[in-house]
């Protein structure tokens, strides 16, 4: 990811490179020194993730990253060896680590929700109300329903839940936004928040030369404003318990705007179509 706060970097599609969406400042750790329960641990110590349905799909996520990790070698592999795309396990890494990051975006917009949900109750008072809602549905044993009143009940007795919670929401924030605005260009052939600009490339993966992940441009018309991979966005989540300081407000904002496309340059005349074009007939 290179997004920097107060920074943005973008490119112009035509000074692109056939590599130079790598980075070379930090070469990612082999699959081999990246043990299971890190992924799993990162996402589980999340306030509110102790809902044993939440931590069903984080094992999924967790088990399906360890098996894409392999699969991301074994392409970078074969692309070395063979000196060409690979493309029968390339068509199978690009299905799954679609499909894998749109688990690990459903996982994080589910958590943040409830986090929100909570937030909003701790602060009009009304978490004794809802607990009471809750408990008065039927029937007498419904899992989903007792693990909320419990999380609400510890919410409301416990000062340090509060804290946590915000400080977690605060911590996945540019992840979950990127994770997002990556899953509307795949998914929906869309930019995230722009009617009518166009993704250059949605659904495009390159193999990364370090890793074998594919990398998929974040894009705005002209603009490519990021270039994210399946395993960069599994190390981002990672580094929820790597102990990284909290982003502050001008970090969130700057990224915000930086995903967003504040600022960005106007697209060439040449390039109108890509995006507002005032209508000749208004």
């Amino acid at each position: 990811m290179r997004f920097v706060a107060n920074t943005l970097e973008v490119r112009d599609l035509s000074a692109m490179t056939d590599q130079d969406d790598d980075d070379t400042s930090e070469v990612p750790r082999s699959p081999d020194d990246i043990p299971s329960y890190e992924l799993e641990r990162a996402l589980a110590d999340l306030t509110l993730m102790d809902d044993p349905f939440l931590r069903m799909q984080i094992t999924n996520l967790t088990a399906t990253d360890q098996a894409l990790m392999n699969l991301e070698q074994q392409v970078l592999h074969r692309l070395v060896d063979e000196e060409r795309t690979p493309i029968d396990d390339t068509i199978i890494l690009l299905a799954f680590s679609q499909m894998w990051l749109f688990g690990a975006y459903e996982l994080l917009r589910t958590w943040r929700q409830r986090a929100k949900d909570f937030e909003k109750l701790h602060a009009n008072g009304g978490i004794d109300l809802k607990i009471a809602a809750l408990a008065a549905r039927g029937p007498k044993v419904h899992p989903v329903r007792d693990v909320r009143i419990e999380q609400l009940k510890e919410l409301r007795d416990d000062p340090d839940v509060i804290k946590t919670l915000r400080d977690d929401l605060r911590r996945t924030h540019i992840p979950f936004r990127l994770l997002e605005t990556l899953r509307v260009s795949l998914a929906k052939h869309e930019v995230s928040g722009k009617k009518n600009a166009l993704p250059y490339a949605s659904g495009y993966g390159r193999i990364n030369r370090y890793t074998g992940s594919l990398d998929f441009e974040i894009s705005m018309d002209h603009i490519i404003l990021d270039v994210v991979s399946r395993r960069g966005i599994a190390d981002a989540l990672r580094a929820f318990s790597d102990g990284t300081p909290l982003p502050d407000d001008d970090t969130i904002k700057s990224f915000d705007d930086y995903i967003s496309g504040v600022g960005l340059p106007t697209a060439p005349e040449s390039d109108a179509a890509f995006g507002d074009e005032a209508d000749p007939s208004e």
